[in-house]
């Protein structure tokens, strides 16, 4: 399970950032995981309020947004999903294709107290 390290390192990067900005309080954190990405959403959520827990992010809300995986085939130019369609090009049937999106783990936005 590598989302252990990934969410430490998220706790980090976003404290750091807190602190480099003089920041008492983190309200939300909003992330962007693919869903080629590799890093299973459910076990980033169960492991953040863990991680967190005794740190400035304790009490964050944590949202995530799941980014489809999208492919472009080099046989044909269709572009398609990649999980709907196993892999392969729904027009012509091709396996040979370009990840387009949905590999990427991103903290997308940082919010803070008005």
């Amino acid at each position: 399970m590598h989302e252990i390290n990934i969410v430490r390192s998220m706790v980090k990067t976003v404290t750091e950032f807190a602190r480099e900005n003089k920041l008492d309080r983190v309200t939300e954190i909003v992330l962007d995981i693919g869903e080629v990405s590799l890093v299973i959403p459910k076990y980033v959520e169960e492991l953040y309020p863990l991680v967190a827990k005794g740190t400035m992010l304790e009490d964050t809300k944590l949202v995530i947004n799941m980014i489809p995986g999208m492919a472009e085939c080099n046989e044909c130019d269709e572009i398609y999903n990649l999980i709907e369609q196993d892999g392969r090009c729904p027009n012509c049937g091709s396996l040979d294709k370009t990840v387009l999106s949905g590999k990427d783990f991103t903290i997308r936005e940082i919010h803070i107290p008005e």
